[in-house]
């Protein structure tokens, strides 16, 4: 399946509703790899069943021979020895069976992270710019939570009660069909209101966990934003938000703890009178001579199996329902394919760029903006070595240009071409191995100031990596921060200030050591003296380097070797700095303007 449009999602599992329960079948192909553990539970399963279902048997034989007329001691000995070995065995096949089941759905959980995160990261930019990362992270985490609970643990559930159930009936018409009769007619009588009610707290129990999550994400939200709203003076004002949300979540578990107490004192009414009324009609059969005092106790020990199993098997199929409609979203996902992918047969990119970057009428507009061409016709070409400056008004198509090189999306018209070798001929990755980036606002990751550097080349050593910081002018903070290059940065490096992140990913595409740099004005957020430092770094590190360069400042690209000036997508003009501060109108406003607010 390919990506063709926006994928609409749940916030959550829970708020998904329910799928066909045939939609399991693909977890089918998860279950062949682990085949002996399935077998190794499914015989566990069969040994608890069968154990519990003997009980009963057990039980029959020791109430009779203890009421006997001669009763016999050794007899009554060896028979609760034989229950006692069952309880053991009932322990060890139920840890097997637990253990075995429950490590099954862990696998199975991992293996569906595993590939629908490798889908994810490998879809092209266009299918995250048409959906929520909310959504995504959503369906790969709550969906397969809720898919685990089910495989590790609502089947096994399932299968058992379904086994003792059916192991039940047949102990029960085989002791006393007419008895039999009264409990199958009673056990709607019993188990369709408990299941009705049931369903009704489990709503309950949904929507409390969903007013705990509107709890918790205006809580995170507010601490995330405290700067914002004390400068505002909004602290009231959310407090009373929180209070709405507070209450809300109170009026609900409150609902749901009264249905519950509800459903507690149903199943006490209902269960323990249907005992009363088989008691009662058992012991009118025992009195008769229909059946012994031991099969008594044996059908009521298989009733309360058949009613118990009954309810548990009505639950179940809940969640049956509920894990296949994740099984479905987690499927579309891992189905999805992206528009931008190597060729059957992709051409190896030469070992050395030296070649022209060539964009021939290229024409493009985003999947979000069909309609409206980011580019239009633009052709322009960077020769090996040269550095060349793209400046304009924002929304011009600078980083669309960029963008397009790093092919993170594909031309609707037109061509780009290195040398004489479409892009498109490329594999994507092996391409984008051979570029630098530097964004304006770059990415810090959640680990350390040593680890975020090594992102741009993971084979880097410690030597490189303290060069690649030295020139890019980090060193010195990196070194004042408590632990050096091991410092945790924080969640996208909210313990640097903007010049330092920028600093950082400097030192990232550094290390690259790439054949082509695109720098989207890479010292934008910089004081004036680390500018003039970095800017010396880049111009090293530019030489004899394919380098193109986004401009907002215009200062900072006075030296290009040319500057082609955008507007609404096309290109206007492209020349020198002052080449332009006299052909081109728009240029001269922008340096003027510029130059005028600098003074």
């Amino acid at each position: 399946m390919r990506f063709s449009g926006e994928v609409k999602m749940p916030a959550g599992a829970e708020q998904a509703g329910k799928g066909k329960v045939g939609s399991l079948r693909h977890v089918l192909s998860y279950l062949r790899a682990y085949r002996l553990q399935v077998v190794g539970a499914f015989l566990a399963l069969i040994v608890t069943s069968s154990t519990v279902l003997a009980f009963g048997t057990g039980l029959r034989y020791i109430i009779d021979q203890a009421f006997s007329n001669e009763p016999s001691p050794d007899l009554i000995d060896h028979s609760f020895i034989y229950l006692l070995i069952g309880v053991f065995v009932l322990a060890g096949a139920t840890y097997s069976r637990y253990y075995l089941v429950s490590w099954i759905g862990e696998k199975i959980i991992a293996d569906i992270r595993r590939d629908v995160y490798a889908r994810l990261v490998g879809m092209d930019v266009a299918f995250f710019e048409v959906s929520r990362t909310g959504d995504l992270v959503s369906r790969l985490m709550t969906d397969t939570t809720l898919l685990q609970t089910v495989i590790g643990s609502s089947i096994s559930v399932a299968l058992r009660n379904l086994l003792m159930m059916l192991g039940g009936l047949a102990m029960m018409f085989f002791m006393s069909p007419s008895l039999s009769i009264y409990i199958v007619g009673m056990v709607p009588i019993v188990v369709v209101p408990i299941i009705m009610l049931g369903r009704e707290v489990r709503k309950l129990s949904r929507d409390t966990q969903e007013r705990t999550a509107d709890v918790s994400a205006h809580a995170e939200e507010t601490i995330a934003s405290i700067r914002t709203i004390q400068a505002l003076a909004l602290e009231k004002q959310e407090q009373v938000r929180f209070q709405q949300s507070v209450g809300a979540l109170l009026d609900t578990a409150l609902t749901r703890i009264r249905k519950r107490a509800l459903l507690i004192a149903l199943v006490i009414a209902l269960v323990l009178g249907a005992i009363c009324v088989v008691l009662w009609l058992g012991s009118r059969h025992v009195m008769s001579g229909e059946i012994s005092s031991g099969d008594l106790s044996a059908f009521l020990f298989y009733a309360m199996l058949v009613a118990t199993g009954t309810g548990a098997i009505s639950e179940v199929v809940g969640d049956l329902q509920r894990a296949a409609g994740a099984t479905e979203r987690l499927m579309e996902l891992k189905h999805l394919a992206p528009t931008i992918t190597a060729p059957e047969h992709p051409v190896p990119v030469p070992s050395s760029l030296a070649l022209p970057l060539h964009f021939d009428g290229v024409r493009f507009a985003y999947p979000a903006r069909p309609g409206i061409a980011a580019l239009d016709g633009v052709s322009f070409t960077i020769e090996p070595g040269e550095t060349v400056a793209l400046v304009g008004p924002s929304g011009a198509g600078k980083s669309t240009v960029m963008q397009l090189l790093l092919r993170f999306y594909d031309v609707q018209s037109g061509r780009i071409l290195v040398g004489e070798t479409p892009l498109m001929s490329f594999d994507p990755a092996e391409w984008r191995g051979r570029i630098g980036l530097v964004p304006q606002d770059p990415v810090i990751f959640s680990t350390t100031a040593y680890e975020n550097i090594r992102f741009g080349r993971s084979d880097a050593d410690a030597t490189t990596i303290r060069a690649a910081a030295r020139q890019a002018e980090a060193l010195e903070f990196i070194e004042a921060l408590p632990d050096g290059f091991d410092t945790y940065l924080g969640e996208r490096g909210v313990r640097l200030s903007g010049g330092q992140r920028q600093r950082l990913a400097i030192a990232r595409a550094l290390v690259r050591n790439p054949q082509i740099l695109l720098l989207d004005e890479a010292t934008s957020a910089l004081d004036s003296e680390n500018e003039r430092k970095v800017q010396l770094a880049l111009e090293q590190l530019m030489k004899g380097r394919t380098t193109l360069v986004i401009a907002h400042r215009l200062s900072t690209v006075q030296n290009a070797d040319r500057i082609l000036v955008m507007d609404h997508g096309h290109i206007v003009a492209q020349g020198t700095h002052a080449e332009l501060i006299e052909k081109s109108e728009l240029y001269h406003r922008l340096a003027k303007r510029q130059f005028e607010a600098a003074e």
